[in-house]
């Protein structure tokens, strides 16, 4: 009997230090920070959107890595490479460039179409989970962000992981920024204007650079956009467990992630990245979101990351700073606008985001 109640003493004793240890890691409760938004467009049901979600299915749906996987990487970096090369359709210059970062060499590339303007920039960051993707795989919205602005777009290619930590992300992420302010498709030269832009992890980037810059940099861009962006490294959004059975891109991706208790997740997730979850260096939805520039989020209602978005851009708005979120109905995928020559979703979502930027770039 004594070694049953020293077994269930050690239980809740190991149970109460992981509770204590989950709640220092999760940040401020962010429920106050829900809503209900209006859907802004919805998706008509049609052949194109059957069709790609078939595609996305077949892309992403079969055996995978899981986000946790510290190896398994390469082959889905590749796929992800091979889907941006085989847009054939794309018309562009995609000029490379090189950046320093503490004696390591940051490779990237500008996006430039017929007539751009060099000392317009848009700094895009990729998504891909921060362990894919690149400034090929991201050839679709690099091209379309510069089609519609005639800006010059310059994707780098930040350190992924699990090879590198999660603060190499963020450090490659704010050289970046400081160095396209300084230097332009054709050389050194101060950007006239600037706005940052990105997807998913990209997003994630883009949201905590625009913070990051109000003290840290020359300036602040002139206008940020976000296309399903994560934002909360605690994964506290509901929708992460809500619309996990709709989001055929990333349930592969967090499926078992979403079902280990929060108590046992967040100090996981600790030591995976060697930060605070709730750090708003990797979770910018706990910074400070005032005296931020015009930002613009879009979300799919039915993907895992909508609450990331639809709080963030709430509690933006409380905090004074001019934001907008678009809540996109209907099944659509993840960072749908990817797939402009798939759904008329895409081009019609990122129309607006062209209207958006001009609107602040040329101002």
């Amino acid at each position: 009997m004594s070694y049953l109640l020293a077994l269930l003493v050690l239980i809740l004793v190991l149970f109460t230090y992981l509770y204590l240890r989950s709640r220092k890691l999760a940040g401020a409760d962010l429920s106050e920070f829900d809503r209900e938004v209006a859907p802004f467009a919805v998706a008509k049901p049609s052949k194109a959107l059957d069709d790609l979600n078939q595609y996305i299915r077949e892309m992403f749906g079969g055996p995978g890595v899981s986000a946790t996987a510290r190896s398994g990487w390469e082959a889905k970096r590749e796929r992800f490479d091979t889907a941006g090369l085989a847009r054939t359709d794309l018309k562009a210059e995609y000029r490379p460039a090189e950046i320093d970062v503490d004696g390591n060499t940051m490779t990237g590339s500008w996006t430039l179409v017929e007539g751009y303007d060099p000392d317009k920039r848009i700094l895009y960051m990729h998504g891909g989970a921060f362990t894919v993707g690149s400034d090929i795989s991201h050839r679709p919205l690099s091209v379309a962000l510069a089609k519609r602005t005639k800006a010059a777009v310059f994707v780098p290619n930040y350190r992924l992981m699990p090879e590198n930590s999660r603060r190499d992300t963020i450090t490659d992420s704010r050289v970046a920024y400081d160095w396209v302010l300084e230097n332009g498709p054709d050389g050194p030269a101060k950007a006239k204007s600037l706005a940052l832009g990105g997807d998913s992890a990209g997003g994630n980037l883009a949201l905590m650079l625009s913070n990051w810059s109000r003290e840290n940099a020359a300036r602040k861009p002139d206008a940020v956009i976000a296309f399903s962006p994560g934002v909360d490294g605690t994964l506290s959004s509901p929708s992460l467990k809500s619309n996990l059975e709709t989001d055929l891109m990333l349930k592969p991706l967090l499926g078992k992630l979403m079902k280990i208790p929060r108590i046992i997740l967040l100090p996981a997730m600790k030591r995976h990245s060697g930060m605070n979850p709730a750090d708003p260096d990797q979770s910018p939805i706990f910074d400070d979101l005032s005296n931020l520039p015009p930002t613009l989020i879009l979300a799919a209602q039915e993907e895992v990351l909508y609450d990331d978005g639809a709080r963030y851009a709430a509690k933006m708005e409380a905090a004074g700073s001019p934001a907008t979120f678009q809540n996109w109905a209907g099944g659509l995928p993840h960072v749908w606008p990817i797939f402009d020559d798939k759904i008329p979703e895409a081009n019609q979502a990122l129309d607006g985001v062209g209207d958006f930027l001009n609107a602040h770039l040329n101002g």
